[in-house]
């Protein structure tokens, strides 16, 4: 029998329809937790759901009304979330802009888990102490962050960087929640889980050529090895070692952009995300 270190806790796993969430999402429950899984393919989560035994929670991140909906239901289901893993993202062509008309590397990797986040903070305020873990990346690095346009309406956006840009904005999210919600006992921390081989890159062209090559086999890890820095996460639960930090898999202060501990991004980035979609 798998140890039992999750027993009584309630977990929400987005992007959960494969790969490290889906991996993440079966492990925690194994470990006892009760985990709600929600991605945007419905024959993808279903079989997910039925291994963690909750019901499907089907949500498109590229729509923001999928995005409120989903926090409605989850809801209905839950009075406490011990942990939220935003897990859901990818890199995607710029050109194709989100449903609510947003460039999709900052709606789908940052404003709809912002927008998740805010929308279940009553929730994990429930718990009395909760985690929340942002899956973010060493592409980081190449991100940046501008306040005034974060829609990229005023410059050419390029798919790796407006990635980067989006797992900047994990990080700095993350920071944001350490400083906001600290009284309402919410624990925060990022994390970078490896390149991992799974279907990460299926929106990219270039990413899914890389994906599907044979360099994949010397370019990735496992999807197991992947999923492994977030279950230990989760399984440590909220503790103060890793509030407002960034890990590179298991260890703590990986390489950041050097935007990630810019006060004035943390501020900036949360009040127009904030703004556009409508929260507190």
């Amino acid at each position: 029998m798998t140890d039992q270190t999750m027993a009584g806790r309630t977990v929400l796993v987005t992007g959960a329809s494969d790969g490290i969430g889906a991996e993440t999402a079966r492990v925690l429950a194994a470990k006892g937790a009760t985990v709600h899984v929600t991605g945007r393919s419905a024959e993808k989560l279903r079989p997910v759901a039925e291994a963690v035994g909750t019901e499907p929670l089907v949500a498109d991140f590229s729509r923001l009304d999928d995005v409120r909906r989903l926090a409605a239901q989850v809801g209905e289901r839950v009075e406490k979330l011990d942990v939220l893993m935003n897990n859901a993202g990818g890199t995607f062509a710029p050109s194709k802009t989100t449903h609510d008309g947003h460039e999709p590397n900052f709606q789908v990797n940052h404003l709809a888990p912002f927008l998740l986040t805010n929308l279940l903070r009553p929730q994990l305020a429930a718990a009395g102490s909760s985690l929340v873990v942002n899956t973010s990346s060493i592409g980081n690095l190449m991100g940046k962050i501008v306040l005034d346009d974060l829609d990229y309406e005023r410059r050419r956006a390029i798919e790796f960087p407006a990635y980067g840009t989006g797992k900047l904005m994990n990080i700095v999210f993350t920071r944001g929640i350490t400083q906001r919600w600290a009284e309402d006992g919410i624990v925060s921390v990022a994390v970078h889980p490896g390149p991992v081989g799974s279907s990460f890159g299926r929106d990219s062209w270039f990413v899914g050529l890389l994906y599907r090559s044979p360099l994949k086999r010397f370019a990735t890890i496992s999807v197991p090895d992947g999923a492994a820095p977030l279950i230990a996460l989760a399984e440590g639960g909220p503790v103060h070692e890793v509030n407002g930090r960034y890990y590179s898999r298991f260890h703590a202060d990986g390489r950041e952009n050097k935007q990630a501990h810019d006060q004035t991004v943390i501020d900036g980035l949360w009040e127009r995300s904030a703004a556009l979609v409508g929260v507190g």
